[in-house]
């Protein structure tokens, strides 16, 4: 899958497959019952990010060839839904890495980042003009309050409280599961466009403190509609975190995510330039499958009941 995103970035995701090198290039490698072996070759110099999902091999010389052609490599899990290790070229541009760490150093342009982030969230013009750090957590904390009440009134689940204890993880409900399962897949997704564009994902305008700091920050935009209502919607569930991380896998819904991901984190550390989220639909071209060959992408090929 190659979605094409500003700045000529693409992505592809692999996974069950061996990655090596051989006389012509860079080739992914399937064996199969059906089809017995079958070697694809990868266009490494038209490919900025290539993130290995759960059973690929890949060999040093073809990792080495990556990095030759400027490709950065992420080790993630099923679908994206976490981002567990990277390799970055020494060819990536620092552009978005150096405007990220004058607007980080500088807290007058630190406290118009974090306000951008909070409009982007609940709409231009909710910020006062003038509001502190502490004001614009203030607000976040009332809206989201507020959002959680609207959906429980809804799934008719009574109070909502959040809760996060991984020490008593299991005595917590549905939604906070569900909540906390969708969240960490979020969190994979928006690790790898920060990565992917040169980023340091611990410099976080908002957050602070974590070497995921920019991570939490990006994510937060999205929340509200994705993760939350997906948490609301499985509280009858009885294995909430599981289907949370299955409805992120089907339909490719967060590589869907990858243009707006990438067009938000540009816009918030560039905002005197217009940068447009591309269509995903367009942008996605074919999925590989070792028995049906290509099959076109952005469709969602989940077997109808």
């Amino acid at each position: 899958m190659l979605p094409r995103i500003a700045d000529s970035l693409s992505f592809l995701y692999l996974d069950i497959v061996r990655i090596h090198q051989d006389d012509t290039g860079v080739c992914a490698e399937v064996t199969s019952e059906h089809r017995g072996t079958e070697t694809v070759y990868l266009p490494t110099a038209a490919l900025s990010c290539v993130l290995l999902g759960p059973g690929t091999s890949i060999t040093a010389r073809a990792l080495a060839t990556f990095a030759r052609h400027g490709t950065t490599v992420l080790v993630t899990g099923s679908g994206g839904v976490r981002c567990y290790a990277a390799a970055l070229p020494d060819s990536l541009t620092t552009t978005w890495l150096e405007r990220q760490t004058r607007a980080w150093a500088e807290d007058d342009r630190r406290l118009a980042v974090a306000t951008a982030m909070y409009e982007k969230r609940f709409g231009p013009g909710t910020v006062p003009s003038g509001s502190t750090l502490a004001q614009l957590r203030g607000f976040e904390g009332q809206r989201v309050k507020a959002h959680y009440r609207l959906l429980a009134q809804q799934y008719k689940i009574g109070r909502f409280r959040r809760a996060y204890d991984p020490a008593s993880w299991d005595t917590q409900d549905p939604v906070n599961l569900a909540l906390s399962s969708a969240n960490t897949c979020l969190y994979g997704i928006v690790h790898a466009a920060i990565l992917a564009l040169g980023c340091s994902p611990a410099l976080g305008f908002i957050h602070n403190g974590n070497q995921q700091a920019f991570v939490y920050d990006i994510a937060d935009l999205y929340k509200a509609d994705l993760t939350i209502p997906l948490a609301f919607s499985l509280h009858a569930s009885t294995n909430p975190e599981a289907e949370a991380r299955r409805s992120f896998r089907d339909g490719l819904r967060l590589f869907k995510l990858l243009p707006r991901i990438v067009a938000d984190v540009q816009q918030l550390l560039d905002p005197d330039t217009e940068y447009e989220v591309p269509d995903p639909e367009e942008q996605l071209v074919d999925l590989w499958d070792p028995v049906a060959g290509a099959i076109p992408g952005g469709v969602n090929h989940g077997v109808e009941p």
